[in-house]
């Protein structure tokens, strides 16, 4: 009788302890102090690289930033020219084009000329993997142009420069397959939308972000294509 008691008493010990430990470890889960890996499978490449450089707007969010901006009718003054907004500017020795390169691929390696020359890029916008770097271009999420549509024009080339070299601030830089790159152009989401659908809700948001924080207007149509959007999510 007493050994049953004892064995008992030793795993109530024992269930408190893992209990307690549980409870530990999920409160350090929630403090973002360990992961759990309890993070739901979203379609991410299973090679571990990127799907973009998006930040951590939810729709929620992106709806919000959404109802700060200015709506109104695009300002296309003449004088436009891609040399006004200086890009791939040096970043510590390596240029912006392959900076994010750098960044956004897996397993790259960059030559002395600070140059990748080998790695695996996934382009997000059509859901194609790449290993030839030459098979990539740098979109700008909000294109230079329609960037001056929407207020760039009365910046000074050097906030230009800084918008069309975006690292940090927005979500503006996306290596992506240049087919797609060259398809959307100068277009905002009312004219052109990645051909990966899984993605254009992402797409949405990052667009709204990097208006907001660059605080670039958006015109009706473009304002109700990102609701548009943005209600399907």
């Amino acid at each position: 009788m007493a050994d049953k008691k004892s064995s008992s008493k030793l795993g109530g010990i024992i269930s408190a302890v893992v209990g307690a430990i549980v409870v530990a470890a999920f409160v350090l889960y929630q403090l973002g102090i360990i992961d759990l890996g309890l993070e739901e499978d979203t379609g991410a490449p299973r090679d571990g690289a990127p799907s973009s450089p998006s930040g951590d707007v939810s729709v929620e969010q992106a709806r919000t930033m959404l109802d700060e901006l200015t709506v109104e009718a695009e300002n296309d003054p003449p004088g436009y020219d891609r040399a006004m907004f200086p890009h791939w500017s040096s970043q510590d020795g390596c240029d912006t084009r392959q900076t994010v390169l750098e960044r956004s691929g897996e397993n790259v390696e960059m030559n002395e000329d600070c140059r990748a020359v080998s790695g695996s890029w996934y382009s997000a916008y059509d859901g194609e993997t790449f290993t030839d770097p030459q098979d990539l271009d740098i979109d700008h999420m909000v294109p230079l142009k329609e960037g001056w549509r929407s207020g760039a024009h009365a910046w000074t080339t050097e906030e230009r420069e800084r918008f069309a070299n975006d690292l940090e601030s927005s979500p503006q830089l996306w290596a992506v397959s240049a087919t797609t790159n060259r398809s959307k152009g100068d277009a905002d989401p009312a004219d052109w939308m990645p051909p990966l659908e899984s993605v254009h809700c992402e797409y949405a948001a990052a667009w709204i972000e990097v208006k907001h924080v660059w605080d670039l207007s958006v015109d009706t149509d473009e304002e109700a294509a990102l609701r548009g959007v943005l209600d399907g999510c």
